[in-house]
């Protein structure tokens, strides 16, 4: 049976709630299995002759004081006659009384259906029922432990905001709107996920982004049909555009300064409960290699830091296939002093130089994963140390040439500047393929591997956005903040990729002069 006509099935066996409260609380603790962190609290509103009340929360996921402070204790006042007379003569749920005059709480709505309830119990709030009413209130009391903001371990600056994303979605809300408050930033949620409801939110700048996109974004989220969603990245996942590719066409991070900066160029972000990670689209090519810092710091060092990206991007893709392209077919290309001295250090090595520089790789990557997956504190030994102990080792050994393992480690350190994660992978992947095609090809191998993976990236889009603008399609205006840094005084409209409908991002102003 398919999952949504089996939800679909389910949903219409639920039933409303009825007017015996003993009745409704029985009905919730089965839907919830009774289990023991159920807490339910009845009493007598009004006195001994009072109408029954009781509201059900799960421990864990309420703020108990404010439970306490706000339901409990303005419900339990002895000063209540007259409230009460009310309640009995002249409303018969008297939930509504109590929604207007009793509680003094701020998020509190009526639900007239278990589900409703159930969801609303499951996901911290607090559930007030009253004997006789078919209607039930749901009061805002989420609480429990919560990770506090810390600097996000995956993107860190020297000079720029040292808060991040955690994994409560109101806390991360409430990040970005400190950072922008303006009315026309909006926000639309989402239950996604039939067994786990996970709260997904939709955030975008209203008169900036793009119609088309919001648009696109708000359908791909809404035809997701799955059971649960854990983290950002099942969603990344289910809406990216159907290209088989190992670029990613959505962009992550853990920074709300990086989000602020999204929105403000017309981009949309996505934000899932539960995980720390940010999403935000349309992302392109170049985006991948820019940092938050870049903006954070005079123009010309951001531009010489890009370019130093993109030299590192040419290192860990290319530099061991073309140690192997030349040492094995195009010896010509070396000065004598050098290839005589790297025919002296290969004399002697059992394996030709594409095995060689794949057995180095391969240890490389298994060091790399080790130190990711241990933790911190051994993790960082064991990629240093390993690498100097194994590296030496081999070179001894005769295994390896010294030639080989300086280019490997140059690789390996150049792969670490590139800042994106998720570009990083497939920059590595890559490397594996050229190398084949270096070792079968040589230098032809390789430049009709660069022809192939330029052809593929200009036939990307990232929900309809071309991937590798602004150079295809050329958008000169944008490469003001590509490649390199303009200025900001230089910056006077945002990216066209992104946003075309209110592109003025300054006023136009010269450049600042002293005074003569």
């Amino acid at each position: 049976m398919p999952l949504g006509e089996l939800y679909s099935k389910q949903a219409r066996r639920c039933f409303v709630l009825a007017n015996d409260l003993r009745d409704n609380i029985q009905k919730i603790k089965q839907s919830l299995g009774n289990s023991p962190d159920i807490v339910v609290r009845e009493w007598l509103f009004g006195g001994p002759n009072g109408v029954g009340t009781a509201i059900i929360y799960i421990s864990g996921l309420v703020d108990t004081k404010f439970i306490n402070q706000f339901i409990m204790e303005p419900l339990m006042s002895h000063d209540l006659d007259e409230h009460f007379k009310a309640i009995r003569s002249q409303n018969e749920n008297g939930v509504d009384l109590l929604k207007q005059l009793l509680l003094p709480v701020g998020e509190i709505q009526e639900a007239v259906n278990l589900n409703t309830i159930l969801t609303g119990i499951l996901s911290g709030d607090t559930a007030l029922l009253c004997q006789g009413s078919e209607h039930g209130l749901l009061i805002g009391s989420r609480g429990g432990e919560d990770r506090a903001i810390q600097e996000p371990s995956t993107q860190p600056v020297i000079r720029g905001p040292k808060e991040g994303f955690t994994e409560n979605i109101d806390t991360n809300i409430a990040l970005i709107r400190r950072k922008i408050k303006d009315h026309n930033l909006w926000l639309e949620n989402f239950n996604v996920g039939q067994v786990t409801k996970t709260v997904v939110s939709m955030m975008y700048v209203n008169g900036i982004a793009l119609d088309k996109v919001v648009k696109e974004v708000r359908d791909r989220i809404k035809r997701i049909q799955i059971d649960g969603i854990l983290e950002s990245g099942y969603i990344e996942e289910l809406i990216q555009d159907k290209t088989f590719t190992l670029f990613p066409t959505i962009f992550n991070t853990e920074r709300p300064d990086v989000i602020a900066a999204g929105l403000l160029e017309g981009r949309v972000a996505i934000i899932v409960d539960g995980t720390p990670f940010v999403l935000l689209v349309p992302a392109l090519f170049p985006q991948f290699f820019q940092s938050a810092e870049d903006y954070y710091q005079r123009s010309d060092i951001s531009t010489l830091v890009r370019l130093l990206r993109y030299l590192a991007l040419v290192i860990a893709l290319l530099a061991p296939p073309l140690y192997i392209a030349i040492t094995t077919f195009h010896h010509e290309m070396l000065p004598p002093q050098l290839l005589i001295s790297l025919s002296a250090q290969r004399e002697g090595i059992p394996f030709p130089a594409f095995i060689e520089a794949l057995l180095m790789e391969v240890t490389f990557e298994l060091l790399r994963e080790a130190g990711v997956r241990m933790p911190k504190a051994v993790g960082q030994a064991i990629s240093i140390v390993g690498a100097l102990v194994i590296g030496q080792a081999a070179v001894q050994a005769g295994i390896v040439s010294a030639a080989m393992v300086i280019v490997v480690s140059i690789t390996a350190i150049a792969s670490f500047i590139i800042p994106s994660y998720n570009m990083g992978i497939p920059i590595r992947i890559l490397r594996f393929g050229f190398m084949i095609l270096a070792a079968t090809f040589g230098l032809f191998g390789i430049l009709a591997g660069l022809i192939g993976i330029v052809q593929h990236l200009c036939h990307l889009r990232s929900f309809g956005i071309p991937y590798m603008s602004p150079y295809a399609p050329v958008l000169a205006a944008d490469k003001k903040d590509a490649m390199v840094r303009t200025p900001w005084w230089a910056m006077t409209s945002r990216p066209r990729t992104a946003s075309r409908k209110n592109t003025i991002r300054e006023k136009s102003q010269p450049s600042p002069k002293p005074e003569t």
